[in-house]
């Protein structure tokens, strides 16, 4: 299993690229980062964490574009995977956004993986144009449109919200299929959701029997026809216990991801050696 940290971007504490540097040098795999754009004062939505309006902390109103702040990151390593935990494509525009995924991936030497939700603040969504009801479909769209610019020397798309002719578009990412992979709790109808559009599947902070959901993701893959298994990212909640590695891996867990908080450099820093100690 490869291991990652998140960091939940703010205005505050440890820059992005110190944090990415450090966890680099302790062997981490992947730094990963979350996105909203804003959020609303007045919203309808509940936090999946809260069960209402109220959000767990000011974080969500602070966070860094994801994008810049992997590229501020990009710029001080040279081997540690960039991702996000979750990035919200749809609240972009997907023919920028593609430019700016691939140009990432160029300087980066091929070191992206998008991590994506379909976001559970649907005010935030709406102010973007988004239907709450639509968002899977918008978010299938922007991915199949984005890869068609990554991938194909004239691209075209025509869905019901992304449409464009055939385009040039440059730079090609550096991998030839960039990782996609979605983060959200994985019932069925997002099993078969995952089966037919991702790469594999990213654990939300409630999510509860992994073995049982991984299997089911499996199950639908294999009815979709994919090759091979999917991606499964687990983020870590809590402290695991030695048999704990040995249950994910044997319920096909590739990715772990360990937390950290937005404090100061040498908080940070000393938690990433705290973690790594723990690595098996």
């Amino acid at each position: 299993m490869r291991n990652g940290v998140v960091l939940f971007t703010s205005d505050r504490g440890i820059t992005p690229a110190a944090c990415a540097r450090a966890a680099e040098e302790r062997g981490f795999d992947t730094f990963y980062v979350p996105e909203h754009t804003h959020i609303p004062v007045r919203r309808n939505a509940a936090h999946p964490g809260t069960g209402d309006e109220s959000l767990p902390d000011d974080r969500y109103l602070r966070t860094l574009d994801p994008w810049v702040a992997l590229a501020t990151a990009a710029a001080v390593t040279s081997t540690i995977r960039l991702g996000t935990a979750v990035s919200l494509p749809v609240e972009s525009d997907p023919i920028t956004l593609a430019k700016t995924i691939a140009t990432l991936d160029h300087l980066s030497g091929g070191r992206v993986t998008i991590g994506a939700g379909f976001g559970w603040n649907t005010d935030e969504l709406a102010d973007h144009r988004v239907p709450a009801g639509k968002r899977r479909t918008v978010l299938k769209e922007y991915i199949e449109a984005m890869r068609a610019l990554w991938t194909q020397e004239e691209a075209a798309y025509h869905g019901e919200f992304v449409s464009f002719g055939a385009s040039w578009a440059y730079p090609k990412p550096v991998q030839p299929h960039i990782p996609f992979v979605l983060g959200a709790e994985a019932g069925p109808r997002t099993a078969a959701w995952i089966a037919a559009h991702a790469d594999g599947w990213m654990t939300t902070p409630r999510t509860s029997d992994i073995a049982a959901k991984a299997a089911l993701l499996r199950a639908e893959w294999a009815a979709a026809g994919r090759f091979g298994a999917p991606q499964i990212h687990l983020l870590v909640v809590s402290r695991p216990t030695p048999g704990d590695f040995g249950l994910w891996a044997e319920a096909g867990i590739t990715d772990l991801i360990w937390g950290v908080p937005d404090a100061d450099e040498a908080t940070v820093v000393a938690h990433l050696d705290k973690v790594a100690s723990r690595l098996p």
